[in-house]
């Protein structure tokens, strides 16, 4: 088979080409290595998931990113540095090859930047996938995952959060072009028959996670002996999903779609298991071995109090068992950030 993988030098985009590679597929990654973190990460990601160890002489963006193309072509995987917004340009990738299915998570992430560019928010995740599905109807693609989020669920007060709950409240403008994919995405589906499923990711972490993300954070500042900001009084509460399970939850909805017709289905794909901010913070703190100085900060504007998920619709729908519980998460997540 072969996939198109959007954000595939990303977080969790690197894990699963990585897997589907692994699996004897052919992947189209197209990313287009935005400045919201450094480019080499990116590469890095790239090359851990093609298996490549060898040193990166990094020089400047263009170049690195042209040789990069150039050192991992081959014939199971194509590397595009692309943006979704230009539609143009996505059209040739897609007259180059017959696609089976897109997973679709490039995306201009966080909340809190999302509050100071809304607009670019607005092109990126919401024009920037209608591009991807304009492309899929006009070439006839009619299976497709995307990548949505656990911010649409907003401050919702019932736990743990169900695909049923409304979620017509969002308090960021990221969480509000998610929630707009979600619909854009049904209007596609019913029009146009492109069976869908819409992930909804809960607050992922692990090896390659990005550095923007609090988990990565915490852990480069205790390692630097630096003050961590920590927001609030420590009781606001994530559902950590280990990567690994996020990657098992993409692969069991890819394999679904294959084998079902007539589909738009939204998942929760989360561990179902609750971890407050102190809590979190501790768990990093015995595995660096060390104490963080903390520097007291207010709860920013955009940010949940607390995200649970309910996860018994991915495990009858799709077959889905997360099995890392926090603490070997953040162990393995330890493990690697000391070793790159």
């Amino acid at each position: 088979m072969t996939y198109l993988v959007t954000g595939g030098s990303g977080f969790i985009g690197s894990h699963l080409v990585e897997e589907l590679l692994k699996n004897g597929h052919s992947v189209i990654n197209i990313d287009n290595f935005d400045d919201f973190y450094d480019y080499k990460i990116k590469i890095n990601n790239t090359l851990e998931s093609l298996g490549k160890k060898t040193q990166f002489a990094f020089t400047d963006k263009e170049s690195d990113i042209k040789k990069l193309i150039s050192e991992t072509d081959s014939e199971t995987y194509k590397l595009y540095y692309q943006d979704i917004r230009d539609k143009v340009s996505l059209q040739q990738i897609f007259n180059n090859y017959k696609i089976d299915l897109v997973v679709h998570l490039a995306a201009l992430a966080g909340v809190r930047p999302s509050i100071e560019r809304p607009l670019e928010y607005e092109e990126v995740n919401i024009r920037g996938t209608m591009n991807l599905w304009e492309l899929c109807k006009e070439f006839g693609i009619t299976k497709f995952v995307c990548a949505s989020s656990s911010s649409v669920y907003g401050n919702n007060e019932k736990t743990p959060f169900s695909e049923t709950d409304n979620v017509d409240r969002p308090i960021s403008p990221y969480a509000a072009t998610k929630k707009c994919g979600e619909i854009l995405g049904h209007v596609y589906h019913h029009l146009y028959r492109i069976d869908m499923v819409q992930l909804r990711f809960f607050t992922v972490y692990g090896p390659r996670q990005r550095p923007d993300l609090a988990i990565h954070k915490f852990t480069k500042l205790i390692s630097e002996s630096k003050e961590i900001p920590f927001y609030g009084d420590g009781t606001t509460a994530r559902d950590y999903t280990f990567i690994d399970d996020i990657i098992d939850g993409i692969i069991k909805s890819i394999t679904y779609l294959e084998n079902t017709e007539n589909v738009y289905e939204i998942i929760n794909l989360g561990e179902n298991e609750v971890i407050n901010l102190k809590e979190m913070l501790s768990a990093i703190e015995d595995e660096m071995q060390k104490k963080a100085a903390k520097k007291p900060m207010p709860m920013q504007p955009g940010d949940v109090s607390k995200t649970n998920a309910d996860i018994s619709k991915a495990k009858y729908l799709i077959g889905y068992q997360p099995g890392t519980n926090f603490q070997n998460g953040i162990k393995k997540f330890v493990e690697w950030f000391l070793r790159k």
